[in-house]
């Protein structure tokens, strides 16, 4: 079961991964000088990809215990 918990570690940190981008391109649009409605579009494309990579963190967690359970 070592393969499971190495598998689910690479899923997570490719979650870790996209919730890194998120902060990163969050924090380009703060800095830019955008009206009310193209931030919020912005905004809106980046918690979605910031729901989508904690889902995927998650699952890599759960491959992970599941591989410790079962070793």
């Amino acid at each position: 079961m070592d393969i499971l918990i190495w598998i689910g570690a690479a899923i997570s940190l490719a979650g870790v991964a996209g919730l890194g981008w998120c902060i990163i391109h969050v924090l380009k649009l703060r800095r830019m000088t955008l009206d009310d409605g193209e931030m919020r579009k912005r905004m809106q494309k980046a918690v979605v990809i910031n729901f989508a990579a904690l889902a995927v963190s998650t699952l890599g967690l759960m491959l992970v215990v599941l591989g410790i359970f079962l070793a």
